[in-house]
């Protein structure tokens, strides 16, 4: 019995998702700079090495709480599929920088150099560190998931994005 009950404790934590850590949230209050996390689904990926898409603004009357946060959506449509999965959309290491991640620490991340991998939404803090991350992304992915478990609990960063100007959602 006490096989079966250690069995099942085991086969749950893997079940369920992880706890969140802190947002990342940067001057404008919301999770991503105020961006539409479910709009990134219908964008054009670029091949590595070029830029991606400008990420879609969300709107500050079409909004929804998630891991402690304020996010941001263009539709209504996106924001009811967010509360459908919001884990399936929100980015990955609570939206900090997943190359910063594999280097073991938090840095913020810019919602406009991402790169949707293994159906999971990365960003990154720089179109230099984008490169250093699309040098190797399996590695680089790999890395970030065996820091992230150590470092999760750290408080979000608190450093603003740099080269980023963000004035949050589009005024309804």
């Amino acid at each position: 019995m006490k096989r079966f009950a250690w069995t099942l404790a085991a086969t749950l934590a893997f079940a369920m998702p992880a706890l969140a850590g802190d947002q990342y949230v940067d001057g404008t209050g919301y999770a991503v700079s105020g961006y539409d996390v479910v709009a990134y689904r219908s964008l054009d990926q670029v091949a590595v090495g070029q830029s991606q898409p400008e990420a879609v603004r969300g709107r500050s009357d079409i909004t929804a709480e998630y891991n402690g946060v304020t996010w941001a959506f263009s539709t209504e449509e996106n924001r009811d599929k967010f509360l459908e999965n919001p884990a399936y959309y929100a980015p990955q290491y609570d939206g900090h920088c997943a190359y910063g991640v594999s280097r073991g620490g938090k840095v913020p991340a810019n919602p406009n150099l991402w790169r949707i991998v293994d159906d999971k939404l990365y960003l990154n803090i720089t179109d230099v560190v984008v490169g250093f991350f699309e040098e190797d992304i399996p590695g680089n992915i790999n890395l970030a998931e065996g820091n992230w478990p150590g470092i999760e609990a750290d408080g979000a960063s608190s450093s603003v994005i740099p080269k980023f100007t963000s004035e949050g959602p589009v005024a309804n």
